[in-house]
């Protein structure tokens, strides 16, 4: 296997999918803000699973920051087969709580790094004989949700975007995957300010990082292109398509209040 760039990859999510990519042999580059964690997941993933992985810290807030990330692998001879979108971040409460600054960084991190790094990379990947794209999205995808509006509407782009580019990648060597996990045990109800109702309601139906992972890969590497994780998951996407959107939407509010 080649290399397989995660960004967010220093805890959570973008963590346990780095240890199943290193268990299905590849190689791994990790981007995440974090230096101290980075180096320990890293130097974990070598010892467990006797693949190569490096580390790169930087925060993808950062205007030209995927332009660093594409440059520096260019610097190390690090050829990409597969690229993990997972870095993201939520903001809960009212839209007007957030300077325009907050909000804008939110955007940066959950679309536009990562159109700017397939951007980026789809030309290598296109050299490789099979290369895949996982995008990581949210069950908020599927809705819009009150009190996390920004958010929702950030992964519905990522949904989207990875629907569409999947179709025009379709004759390519390159498959595209999204994936749209819903209440996960991580950090990011504390990063999101998720008051304690939230956390409540999210704590019942939380699926480990693991789960997410081991379902995720597995659909990237089959080849498929949209995966919700959980049953809970795919019956709220369900319902959500099928009952009224303002009865949906003022459920969903309810939640966060």
């Amino acid at each position: 296997m080649g290399y397989a760039l995660v960004t967010g990859a220093s805890k959570g999510i973008g963590k346990a999918i780095a240890e199943k990519l290193a268990a299905e042999k590849f190689d791994l580059i990790l981007v995440a803000r974090s230096p101290e964690l980075l180096g320990k997941v890293a130097t974990g993933i070598r010892e467990r699973f006797g693949v190569k992985a490096d580390w790169l810290s930087l925060d993808l807030s950062v205007p030209g920051a995927s332009q660093k990330v594409f440059d520096w692998c260019g610097e190390k001879g690090y050829s990409v087969q597969a690229l993990v979108n997972n870095a993201g971040y939520g903001l809960s409460g009212p839209f007007e709580k957030y300077s325009a600054a907050e909000n804008l960084d939110m955007m940066q991190v959950n679309m536009s790094a990562l159109v700017h790094l397939t951007r980026l990379f789809l030309p290598q990947l296109h050299r490789q004989s099979k290369a895949y794209i996982l995008n990581i999205a949210s069950s908020a995808a599927y809705q819009a949700v009150p009190l996390l509006s920004l958010y929702s509407a950030t992964k519905a782009f990522v949904l989207f975007f990875s629907r569409g580019l999947r179709q025009e990648l379709a004759k390519s060597s390159v498959s595209v995957s999204c994936v749209c996990p819903g209440a996960t045990d991580t950090d990011f109800p504390n990063r999101a300010n998720i008051g304690e109702k939230g956390m409540k309601a999210a704590s019942r139906l939380n699926m480990t990082p693991e789960a997410v992972a081991f379902l995720a890969v597995k659909g990237m590497l089959a080849g498929k292109g949209e995966i919700i994780t959980g049953f809970v998951n795919k019956a709220g996407a369900f319902m959500a398509w099928l009952l009224p959107k303002t009865f949906v939407e003022r459920t969903a509010m309810k939640i966060y209040e």
